[in-house]
């Protein structure tokens, strides 16, 4: 099957996608945006993490015809021409990326926290943040990126 979708802000066509192909492997293999990762497959791990007309989901978990005509964003869109995205600066400064697996799926999920809770508590970030693992840094790094994106927010 064909399938017509519109990732990042850009239209993509992508042929001869097998029906139980997901979302996630059209993404890394077909259009070439390794971001997302493929760690459990089963929507345990968060890694693959991206948006969906709006709405995070597990890309593992979403059939590529179920995205037919509409809109896909991954970690690499949150970031522009002119450089990162504030929540992905605030990673990098805080040392919350180590092995960089799980960093993705934590990005979309820090990023669509912000969007919604401009000023989160602790406990919103950690619920928030629940459905992403990380098994490299401990997450207090990752708390500390999500608070430094929040405070930087705030004075913009």
């Amino acid at each position: 099957m064909r399938i017509t979708t519109t990732v990042n802000g850009i239209q993509h066509e992508v042929d001869d996608v097998w029906p139980g192909e997901s979302l996630l492997y059209v993404l890394r293999e077909r259009m070439g945006l390794p971001g997302s990762k493929n760690a459990c497959e089963q929507g345990e791990c968060g890694s693959c993490t991206v948006y969906l007309d709006g709405e995070p989901v597990c890309s593992c978990l979403v059939a590529a015809g179920q995205v037919i005509g509409r809109e896909v964003t991954t970690v690499e869109g949150l970031a522009t021409d002119e450089g990162l995205h504030p929540v992905q600066e605030a990673f990098v400064e805080a040392g919350a990326v180590q092995c960089g697996f799980c960093t993705p799926g934590l990005l979309v999920a820090a990023h669509d926290l912000l969007e919604r809770v401009p000023q989160p508590s602790d406990l919103e970030i950690r619920e928030a943040l629940a459905g992403n693992l990380c098994r490299c840094t401990g997450y207090e790094k990752i708390l500390d990126a999500v608070r430094l994106a929040a405070a930087r927010q705030a004075q913009a």
